[in-house]
């Protein structure tokens, strides 16, 4: 008989007994050592700790505004004034919302782009003696205190911003929105730009890394289509690094809408609205906190408290939207590269 033929006559090898699921699941977890086990423990209770601090900082305000906003003799959401002390005290966050908004669209408005030019320039155009150093000197603006901004916003910024609103209220006076009646520029604009070069660094680094990670493939197949350089950065890099940009973004808009001392030296506010982005006036909800808290009674404190609410509110709402945005395209961060 061939040698050949028994081979292939020959029964397979008995099939291997497959782990029981209860180990499968044990061995995917990783925690069968102690070690392992005790890791596992600490970072779950890491992350309970955390909401449970959310959790407490939210029971904090609401229970604080509460006791404020059921006291006051105006609406809390539309009142123009912000007086709590008194008799009949009256007070609403109508200007203090306005204001951040306002500020914080300005700061974006301004720092996106540049941050996002500033990334390409440092990834794709500078030569190598030149990247280090300047990805050096963004992470240092990152690193500077909010009260060294405000420092050098009050002193430096504001008084050479006449020239800038005095060909704003030539040229674009007409609208409205840029009409100037020549008072000091401590205005809405003017902190506006301060916010933008704060949150600036921010964005730069992160839709630096983001750039960092394209696929090589990506671009060298533009390359090799005959696509020049602006083009390689117009078809595979923005539409990969998209929503990571946004994503800085928002981490960029969180810090204007908070940002307090900077805001607070810089400002001249009041509890009007202005038209005019170039008059004095206006306000935030943290520039308010800081200005009034060390002067308010213990009513006072819990309506400051009341805005503060509003802020954590609107916090948490630009972080979620930001981590919503990652949730829908993972493959920025070049995992799936």
């Amino acid at each position: 008989m061939d040698i050949s033929t028994k081979t292939h006559d020959a029964p397979p090898p008995p099939p291997q007994p497959r782990p029981a699921p209860a180990e499968q699941k044990r061995a995917a977890r990783g925690a069968t050592r102690p070690g392992d086990r005790i890791f596992l423990g600490l970072t779950r209770g890491s992350g309970i700790l955390l909401l449970v601090i959310m959790a407490a900082i939210a029971v904090f305000l609401s229970y604080r505004a509460s006791l404020a906003i059921s006291k006051d003799n105006g609406n809390f959401l539309t009142t123009f004034e912000w007086v709590t002390s008194g008799l009949e005290p009256k007070f609403g966050i109508a200007v203090l919302a306005v204001g951040t908004v306002v500020s914080s669209i300005i700061a974006m408005a301004i720092a996106v782009p540049i941050a996002v030019a500033i990334a390409l320039f440092l990834t794709h155009y500078a030569p190598r003696r030149l990247r280090g150093p300047i990805a050096y000197v963004i992470d240092l603006l990152a690193a500077v205190p909010s009260i060294v901004y405000g420092l050098w916003g009050a002193l430096v910024l504001v008084p050479h911003m006449n020239g800038l609103f005095g060909w704003l209220n030539d040229y674009l006076g007409w609208t409205g929105i840029f009409s100037w009646d020549e008072g000091a520029p401590r205005a809405m604009l003017t902190v506006g730009i301060l916010l933008a070069i704060m949150i600036l660094p921010i964005i730069t680094n992160v839709s630096r890394e983001v750039f960092r990670q394209v696929p090589q493939m990506h671009e060298e197949a533009a390359l090799a289509l005959g696509a020049t350089r602006w083009e390689v950065v117009r078809m595979a890099v923005l539409p990969f690094g998209r929503s990571g940009v946004i994503s800085a973004s928002m981490l960029g808009l969180g810090r204007a809408l908070g940002e307090t001392m900077a805001v607070a030296t810089v400002l001249s506010p009041d509890f009007d609205l202005h038209a005019s982005l170039l008059n004095p006036g206006g306000g935030t909800f943290a520039q308010n906190i800081a200005a009034k808290f060390s002067e308010a009674d213990e009513f006072g404190r819990d309506a400051l408290i009341a805005s503060g609410l509003v802020l954590f509110v609107i916090t948490l709402l630009v972080n979620g939207a930001a981590r919503l945005i990652i949730a829908r395209r993972k493959e920025y961060s070049g995992a799936n590269a």
